[in-house]
Parts: structure tokens; C-alpha cells; sequence
């Protein structure tokens, strides 16, 4: 599947506007929560909802069958999170479902759960969040930054508090090293 054109440096413009309005310097540290908070969406972990047990049931039957979703009660945005997931993962998670919400992803599909609406996207809204999401983390002068002080993606990932496939992604797919070392940077 491929972004629409254009998609990845409005994305950067995004991810720049967002940390500029959060008074994050350019090579600092997003924290989602502060991102959710601005946005007025509240975050809400899932075993508040229900029992860790059930979870964790689930988890063991269909391992990631849940991470995060969105759900819209009263017209507030909550952000129901996973907290088996590893902080890294969670806050990927966060950043995701935040995406849907600053894109202004349609529900395509509305599935009920207890009673509540639960939102689903297309696969081309879900590959944007996707791309958004881990723009959001780590924009691209983030990583050119990183990389010039000679950090790969495990350090990346560390400093960062992202997991290291979401590191290695933006890494590679943003091509910031491949700069570094033709020297364009």
C-alpha cells in the first residue's frame, strides 16, 4: 500500500506544528500523554475497564489482538490502551490512535462493544496513522540529529522511549543515514 503523495512531508510539517505548540525543542522527547492532553483526548488503560485477567486471556488466545483504540463517548475522544504492552509499544500505540484523530479518519466501521461504539478505519487510514504516529515520535530532524551524534536505532529507540521496530523503521525509511553519509546533511 502506498501513502498519497505528499502525505510524508505533510506529516513532518504536522509533527513540527504539533512539538511546536507542545514547546518541545526539536530533538526532544514527545511524550503522548502531553500530545493526548492537548488534543483533549484522555487516555484510559484498558484494565481499568475490565480485569487485567481477561486481557491477559485474551492475549493468550490471540496474541496482539488488542493494542489501543479509539472510542468517542459523548463527543470526547478516549484512547483505551493495552497495558501488557511494553511502554515503547504503548506509547506507538497512543501515537497511532492520535493519528486517526488529527487526520480526521472517517469510521468506516462502527462495531459495538458493551454498548460502546468502537472505531475502525480503512487499511489506507490505518497505513497513515501508521506513518503519522511514528512521524510524531521521531521526525525526521530528530533522527538526523541521532544519527550525526552517531546513534542507530537501538540507541534511538532508548533515548526516545519508542520500541526498536519503530527506531529501525523511521531509520530506514526516512533514509537519514544514507544523508549523513553522503555528507547532504
Amino acid at each position: 500500500m502506498t501513502l498519497p503523495r505528499g502525505f510524508k512531508a505533510n506529516a513532518e510539517r504536522q509533527a513540527a506544528r504539533l512539538r511546536a505548540e507542545l514547546g518541545i525543542a526539536e530533538y526532544g522527547r514527545l511524550r503522548v500523554e502531553l500530545l493526548a492532553d492537548h488534543l483533549g483526548v484522555r487516555i484510559v488503560s484498558a484494565d481499568r475497564l475490565v480485569a487485567r485477567e481477561r486481557l491477559e486471556e485474551l492475549e493468550r488466545l490471540q496474541a496482539y489482538a488488542f493494542s489501543a483504540a479509539t472510542f468517542e463517548i459523548k463527543q470526547k475522544a478516549y484512547v483505551v490502551t493495552n497495558p501488557l504492552r511494553a511502554e515503547g509499544r504503548q506509547a506507538s500505540d497512543i501515537a497511532h490512535e492520535l493519528s486517526h484523530l488529527i487526520l480526521e479518519h472517517e469510521l468506516t466501521e462502527i462495531r459495538e462493544v458493551n454498548g460502546l461504539p468502537f472505531r475502525t478505519c480503512r487499511p489506507e487510514q490505518e497505513e497513515e496513522a501508521t506513518a503519522l504516529g511514528g512521524t510524531l515520535m521521531l521526525p525526521r530532524p530528530l533522527l538526523l540529529g541521532a544519527v550525526r551524534r552517531g546513534w542507530g536505532p537501538e540507541e534511538i529507540a532508548d533515548e526516545y522511549g519508542v520500541t526498536l521496530e519503530m527506531a529501525r523503521f523511521r531509520y530506514n525509511t526516512t533514509g537519514v543515514a544514507k544523508q549523513i553519509r553522503r555528507g547532504s546533511a
